[in-house]
């Protein structure tokens, strides 16, 4: 069946459907990972997103129980080069074909994903929609023009009770602004006794929960939009050893002073190069994000650079220089991805254990 993506700018890429026939507007971005695309669609950090995977063939491994990242994914369509429809692999239940009809989810392949990747490049982050072929484009058009970009993610993918992942050892709230589950499984392996509040929640409630540590998940959107988060942050840092992990980061750059701004078409993808700088070691991360923390912005504040993006020097980690509270822009946890960052939560756990003993971290370094 054919169907066609709609830009703004009026391209038209005409290609196969498969999934779901439902057509959605959402933002157009590219992953430039080789795999991991069963995470990728189930992290809820793409909520409202249309996808473009780089790497030509997706679906070769099928879906499998075991690699989501969220109970229901929030993504608005994928696109690819070609879609496999018979995966081999011992792990694969069934094909990404059904997962997409099954979740509702639009797909298309068949296209020049390369030249839509370019396109992004050159011009930035576009709207888009997944079409039948009977539709009137002009109309589409317009109405892409028109359409605000989308606001309130953080709220629709944010749990909306707190829950306990019971463990022996340390505290941990975890706020949840969009987190992937790999968060989660990172601090549950360590033995953290995790608490999963509402991205809402006050600085007051989490202080009573009597924390060892807060952590504070990636999620969707613009990071300005987060008040609730930005404030709760201020309540709560000095209080209680912090890590914030992409969103999460941002957000402890905005409660500082610092400043955060849209990136032309952000990062994406599970090969992206941090060096850290007080190691001078170089990690290969796993990124998501369309928005980024204004070097300049951070001069006057109480946050040190302690990692960079070495394909476009923007900021990938910070390090208050009072309070025991570190950030990166990037996710440690991977999934998909390598695990080159994995340290960092170790570092937390350290982090978490040195402030209950002496009540302060000020001058611990970022160490595998």
């Amino acid at each position: 069946m054919k169907r066609q993506l709609i830009l703004e700018d009026g391209t038209v890429f005409v290609g196969k459907g498969f999934g779901s026939e439902r057509e959605l507007i959402g933002e157009v971005v590219f992953n430039t990972g080789m795999t991991g695309y069963q995470e990728i669609l189930s992290d809820p950090s793409y909520c409202s997103q249309i996808v473009t995977l780089t790497y030509p063939l997706i679906g070769n491994y099928g879906i499998n129980r075991d690699d989501f990242e969220s109970i229901e994914p929030t993504i608005n369509g994928l696109i690819v080069k070609e879609f496999c429809e018979v995966p081999s692999n011992f792990r694969s239940q069934y094909p990404i074909d059904q997962f997409l009809k099954d979740k509702d989810i639009p797909g298309l392949a068949g296209i020049d994903t390369r030249k839509l990747t370019r396109k992004i490049r050159e011009h930035g982050i576009l709207k888009g929609r997944i079409c039948s072929m009977d539709v009137n484009v002009d109309e589409i058009v317009s109405e892409l023009q028109k359409a605000e970009w989308q606001r309130d993610q953080v709220k629709q993918v944010s749990t909306k009770r707190s829950y306990p992942s019971p463990g022996r050892g340390f505290k941990v709230v975890l706020v949840d602004f969009g987190m992937k589950h790999g968060i989660l499984r990172e601090l549950t392996l360590r033995n953290c006794d995790v608490i999963v509040v509402p991205y809402d929640t006050t600085a007051e409630k989490i202080l009573s929960l009597d924390p060892d540590g807060i952590m504070l998940g990636n999620g969707p959107g613009d990071p300005k939009e987060i008040t609730e988060g930005i404030e709760m942050i201020k309540g709560v840092l000095g209080k209680i050893p912090l890590f914030g992990i992409c969103l999460g980061h941002q957000l402890v750059a905005l409660a500082c002073g610092a400043d955060t701004e849209r990136l032309k078409f952000g990062h994406r993808g599970s090969n992206h190069p941090v060096k850290n700088l007080e190691t001078n070691r170089v990690e290969i991360t796993s990124q998501n994000h369309g928005y980024t923390v204004r070097m300049e912005s951070l001069a006057g504040t109480d946050l040190s650079v302690t990692h960079i993006a070495l394909n476009d020097g923007t900021v990938e980690g910070l390090k208050h220089i009072k309070y025991p509270a570190f950030t990166v822009q990037y996710h440690p946890e991977a999934s998909p991805g390598p695990e080159d960052a994995n340290y960092l939560f170790d570092y937390f756990i350290d982090l978490m254990e040195t402030s209950k003993k002496v009540g302060t971290n000020d001058d611990k370094t970022l160490r595998h």
